[in-house]
């Protein structure tokens, strides 16, 4: 299953962040999309009453408590064992990246697969199995809410940059964009590479 985190608050950016253009689309469709392609089903977790015309949508538990609430919700509400989770704000990520984290997770064991690029763990790019939701559950009632402070207490498989380059994937992927700057860096960005390289496709 894929869930799509889309609760935070945008404070930095003054707007939603989910409902904001990039290259002609919503972040919130751009994610659903590229999602779409590679999940069977994907739900979005946030506030229901916002998104509910997307279909399927799942609230916190611990409210207002960021991204961790987020992936406790899901987990909680999954009937699958592998669970990619992915920000809203991420609008890089291609299909390609995520059936390569999908398809590493299924060939280990662990608890997490997390990609890591230069600046460290990617923890709202990863897949997680349901046995986190416990990890994720005890934190959050003793009010710790980062998440990959988590990982020495459940099984992480890390996926190295240089894997992800040998798959023909960037760390240009993980950017995420958290304030009007960074949006209007990302389109230029996308701009000069060429948006048909990054738009991401429909499932056939």
């Amino acid at each position: 299953m894929g869930f799509l985190l889309a609760g935070g608050k945008s404070s930095r950016m003054g707007a939603d962040k989910a409902f904001l253009d990039f290259a002609g689309q919503t972040l919130l469709d751009r994610a659903l999309a590229v999602m779409g392609a590679v999940c069977d089903s994907v739900t979005i977790v946030g506030d229901p009453a916002k998104f509910a015309k997307y279909g399927s949508v799942v609230a916190d538990i611990f409210s207002g408590c960021g991204p961790l609430a987020g992936i406790h919700a899901a987990l909680a509400h999954s009937p699958a064992e592998l669970n990619l989770m992915l920000a809203v704000d991420m609008p890089f990520v291609s299909r390609e990246l995520l059936a390569f984290l999908f398809a590493a997770a299924a060939d280990n064991d662990a608890i997490i697969t997390v990609p890591r690029d230069g600046k460290g763990l990617q923890p709202l790019c990863a897949v997680y199995r349901r046995a986190f939701a416990r990890v994720a559950d005890l934190a959050l009632q003793q009010g710790r809410y980062k998440i990959d402070a988590l990982f020495d207490q459940a099984p992480v498989q890390a996926v190295a940059e240089e894997e992800l380059l040998a798959a023909g994937l960037s760390a240009e992927m993980f950017r995420n964009l958290n304030t009007p700057e960074e949006l209007t860096d990302a389109a230029e960005t996308l701009g000069r590479l060429g948006s048909k390289s990054h738009e991401p496709n429909a499932r056939s």
